[in-house]
């Protein structure tokens, strides 16, 4: 069986850098080694000024937007559209969260199936849901509407997710639900929020303690994820080898850090102190820091610009990643960190040729 069947990691997840011009119709053309790049799931922030981590995606339409560092409800705005293009997307608007003349971003993306749409309508404990599905990479995103009452959502992967993010679309208040298989011990009776700093929950009414599986999520009947009548977004991922890790680690409290083991060199690396205290999520990548230490700091529970910063540095190595620093947001000595990392290439190829380090 070969190490990997993607080679190429970048014909489903990219990174593009870009600076905005404040003229509506601002086309961003992405440079993917793999060729053309369309994607479904299209996450933006801005590095050089305070504002959102915005998500938007191809299954929810253009003008829907939800900030990720909020409980805020979707918002649909008709005057800030972005188009998703064969290579790329297109800024229809001034907005300085997508947008602002000479302010700088990152736009992380994720394909999924083109915007193309599997729907299912409500079926005994099943939710109705319209849903896209990457297999080969493990990614689907699902908009569902929730029962009130214990159900599962039929993710389409045909491989068991490790890690879920969910957000209700309607009304204030309510976080990002958020599941790790490395979390604890018992990962699917507990829950992390993508948009604060909080420590692992323990909360039965999440994913009423039921582990996921290759075909289904169960979600409880909490109102943050399977409210009667509402609806919800959820972007699922499987791990792939040599594409795709959702691991953990125990810090060590020194520069000299832990290294962690992905089976592949990253290009994109999201982690979380998880058994409390009040750490940020961070997410170190490739394109904003191209050489080792990375320390460029964005996290997707703050609305901060991008600062650089010592405390929060990490290498890409050709097999994974070495913690650098020993502050809290990577490090703190005993405590246990989640994370969530994709590739810039695989460590060996599906033909057997190892890459190299940074």
């Amino acid at each position: 069986m070969a190490y990997t069947t993607i080679d190429d990691p970048s014909a489903h997840f990219h990174i593009q850098l870009y600076t905005g011009n404040g003229s509506s119709g601002h086309s961003i053309t992405n440079d993917a080694n793999a060729g053309d790049f369309k994607p479904d799931w299209l996450w933006i922030k801005p590095r050089s000024l305070s504002d959102n981590n915005v998500s938007l995606d191809s299954t929810r339409g253009q003008t829907k937007r939800i900030k990720i560092n909020s409980t805020d409800a979707q918002d649909t705005d008709s005057t800030a559209i972005i188009t998703f293009e064969t290579d790329g997307f297109d800024l229809d608007t001034t907005d300085q969260n997508f947008n602002q003349n000479s302010a700088t971003y990152v736009a992380w993306q994720w394909k999924a199936n083109g915007g193309s749409l599997t729907t299912a309508s409500e079926s005994g404990s099943n939710v109705g849901y319209s849903r896209q599905v990457n297999t080969t990479a493990g990614f689907a995103i699902i908009k569902y509407t929730g029962l009130g009452s214990v159900a599962a959502v039929i993710h389409g992967m045909s491989a068991t997710p490790a890690f879920f993010t969910v957000k209700r679309l309607s009304g204030g208040g309510y976080s990002w639900y958020t599941y790790h298989h490395k979390n604890t011990q018992y990962p699917w009776t507990d829950n992390l929020y993508l948009n604060n700093q909080d420590g692992t929950t323990d909360n039965d009414t999440v994913w009423d303690d039921q582990a996921p599986n290759s075909t289904e999520i169960k979600v409880g009947t909490n109102g943050g994820v399977n409210g009667d009548g509402i609806e919800y977004i959820m972007y699922a991922f499987a791990e792939k080898q040599g594409y795709s890790k959702f691991g953990s680690y125990v810090a060590n409290g020194s520069s000299d850090g832990p290294f962690i083991y992905t089976g592949f060199k990253p290009a994109w690396v999201l982690a979380k102190r998880s058994n409390g205290g009040s750490e940020n999520w961070n997410i170190n990548d490739n394109k904003r820091s191209p050489f080792n230490v990375t320390k460029r700091k964005l996290s997707p529970n703050l609305s901060n610009a991008e600062a650089e910063d010592t405390g929060y540095s990490i290498d890409f190595l050709s097999n994974g990643f070495k913690i650098r620093n020993d502050g809290g947001d990577h490090n703190s000595t005993g405590d246990t960190y989640v994370y969530v990392a994709f590739a810039e290439h695989p460590f060996v190829s599906s033909e057997g040729v190892p890459v190299t380090a940074r």
